[in-house]
């Protein structure tokens, strides 16, 4: 039977080693976490990293400005924040309104203060081995393998999906541990035949349910990141094949989760494997405290 990798049980880990550490630090650490614009994701996203602060004990300040907030006006906050001693770590929710410069955003975060890792200066600290925060989600993918007793190094990894935020540093994050690793994207030629070499394969693409039996090797361990919100009856319908109770639970909440990986043909065919949800999200929210922790031990010297 195939092993499911339960992302609650490794975030209840990690938060759980973390509480010692914090006691340990001189004072509280303190996370920002900027919100620009009124995105409904964004928010229950943001309301829940404040939640986990407050949980564990964390000092969190939670800004939101208007969706008319200029860069100029974006990059003044972070000038204040980086400045401010109380501060350990700087999140800016994404995605931000068109008109702001994201990528001028992420490189004013001081790269002491980015807990996401996505700094330039991070970035490099990853790709040759340095200290550094690592973004979160591939990190979190790297505990919930480690965890879960699933060797690494020496397999054939393949990471489909080749973002900035998961894609590339998930690929490095299993280079650094010794497996080797391929990388595909939209314009890879027959991907279901580079799929098929992976003992793990990891889901980036953000398309429901898009990869299926023929691009899974039988016995390889599967990992999805994608979170796809299905809102159409069809769609549940198609991906879980009429079963009554998908439907049944569809009906009831008017939406279902999918990952980027098909859920019916994964649970048939991986030896192990993370469900949506209750796979990787969990380790996302544990990884960015983490990340903050670690961050507040390197400014207050311990």
């Amino acid at each position: 039977m195939a092993q499911i990798l339960d992302g609650k049980r490794v975030r209840d880990e990690i938060l759980g080693e973390l509480q010692p550490r914090i006691a340990a630090l001189p004072r509280r650490p303190g996370l920002a976490v900027v919100l620009v614009g009124g995105d409904p994701a964004s928010e229950v996203y943001v309301n829940t990293k404040v939640k986990t602060c407050a949980s564990l004990g964390l000092v969190s300040q939670k800004i939101i400005r208007p969706e008319s907030t200029t860069t100029a006006e974006l990059l003044a906050i972070l000038d204040e924040l980086n400045a401010d001693d109380s501060i350990d770590a700087i999140l800016v929710q994404m995605p931000l309104p068109g008109h702001i410069d994201a990528r001028q955003v992420l490189q004013a975060i001081d790269p002491e203060k980015d807990v996401d890792g996505f700094h330039p200066v991070n970035v490099g600290r990853l790709s040759i081995g340095l200290p550094g925060s690592r973004p979160c989600t591939p990190n979190g993918v790297m505990q919930l393998l480690r965890r879960s007793g699933i060797e690494v190094a020496g397999k054939r990894a393949v990471v489909v999906g080749r973002s900035d935020i998961v894609g590339k540093p998930m690929a490095m994050l299993l280079l650094h541990a010794h497996a080797t690793v391929t990388i595909c994207h939209s314009r890879t030629v027959d991907l279901a035949a580079e799929c098929q070499r992976a003992e793990i394969l990891v889901g980036a693409i953000g398309r429901p349910a898009f990869l299926t039996a023929e691009h899974i090797r039988p016995g390889a361990v599967v990992i999805d990141v994608g979170i796809n919100r299905l809102t159409e009856r069809s769609e549940v319908a198609a991906i879980w094949r009429n079963d009554p109770q998908s439907l049944a639970e569809f009906d009831e909440k008017g939406r279902m989760l999918v990952g980027d990986v098909h859920p019916l043909d994964v649970s048939a065919l991986a030896s192990a494997w993370t469900p949506v949800p209750g796979g990787v999200g969990p380790l996302t929210i544990a990884m960015l405290m983490s990340n903050t922790v670690e961050a507040a031990e390197r400014h207050q010297g311990c």
